[in-house]
């Protein structure tokens, strides 16, 4: 059954004559009175007695009205859900991002995208960048922020846009009691190749990576006693003494142990933060809402001297 049809012959019913539904839907008569013949041969029954005053409906027109109704209920609900998404009044953005990002960039830009768009839900995932990139190829999530370390080169993912979100500095996390802790004014760098006799913290396999090429370019093996993924406990473990160790400054936004002091060290160099998201996504108007309020929470204020956006 033609659903173009069924609506046309509604009109009739609601209008009571064929004249005055060509009116209401701007047709011919004749235009009108063609579709609900061919609708009559698909039910293979009358709709509709003919008077010199109108229409009345048989049997079967009742009938077929009352489902003529319900799905031009339907298709009502339906435009005003569409304008709703279209309009920002609803709609879901699910998002993957690395804990460190989920706990002080991701709040940030939920609130933001909440102020704006009140009716739209955002839920967020937690996930390494590895796993982040398997959800968005699996169509789990819609966005995903992830990160690569100085001198990685991110995979290409066909039909995936990646746009740079900005740069998070690496700093070294040292004991308040640890000798070079206040050597020196907080903003002059430390030299790593100082810190060569030290027990190091490693983080996930790719940060423990990080670590390694980094002490490697300063000319020495670090000696990695502990590894831990949680910014948490390698805070606690340097806190007390057990290991000094490199963390990014999203990290240490997120959450700062007192027993710690953060310095700058000049041969660290700073993670790239990526916010990926399949190509068809940019037509999703709830998505293109989450992209500018992740860019939009990354102040410009957060530019260096060199105009890269720095995220701390």
């Amino acid at each position: 059954m033609d659903a173009h049809r069924l609506l046309i012959f509604r009109q009739i019913a609601h209008s009571g004559s064929i004249a005055g539904a060509a009116r209401s839907l701007g047709w011919t008569q004749p235009a009108v009175s063609q579709h609900l013949r061919h609708l009559e041969r698909q039910v293979g029954m009358a709709l509709v007695l003919r008077r010199p005053r109108g229409i009345r409906l048989t049997e079967a027109g009742t009938v077929l009205l009352r489902h003529a109704d319900a799905i031009a209920t339907r298709l009502h609900a339906a435009d005003d859900d569409l304008d709703a998404l279209a309009q920002l009044r609803e709609g879901t953005v699910r998002l993957a991002a690395f804990p460190s990002a989920s706990a002080a960039l991701v709040p940030a830009a939920m609130s933001l995208l909440a102020r704006r768009h009140p009716g739209m839900d955002v839920r967020l995932r937690e996930a390494e960048p590895p796993e982040a990139l398997d959800l968005l190829a699996t169509g789990e999530v819609d966005l995903a922020l992830t990160f690569t370390h100085a001198g990685e080169h991110p995979a290409d993912h066909p039909g995936l846009v990646r746009a740079v979100l900005g740069e998070d500095p690496v700093r070294l996390v040292l004991p308040r009691s640890h000798p070079h802790a206040h050597a020196a004014p907080p903003d002059q760098p430390v030299n790593l190749r100082l810190l060569s006799e030290e027990r190091w913290i490693g983080g996930c396999e790719r940060c423990t990576a990080n670590l390694l090429q980094t002490c490697q370019d300063a000319g020495f093996v670090p000696d990695i006693r502990h590894s831990t993924d949680d910014y948490v406990v390698t805070q606690a473990l340097i806190a007390r003494g057990l290991g000094i160790g490199l963390l990014p400054q999203l990290a240490l936004d997120a959450f700062r142990d007192p027993g710690v002091t953060v310095r700058v060290a000049a041969q660290l160099r700073p993670r790239t933060v990526h916010l990926i998201h399949p190509r068809e996504a940019d037509h999703i108007p709830a998505v293109r809402s989450a992209v500018r309020a992740l860019h939009d929470t990354v102040s410009p204020r957060h530019f260096d001297d060199g105009g890269k956006v720095l995220i701390r």
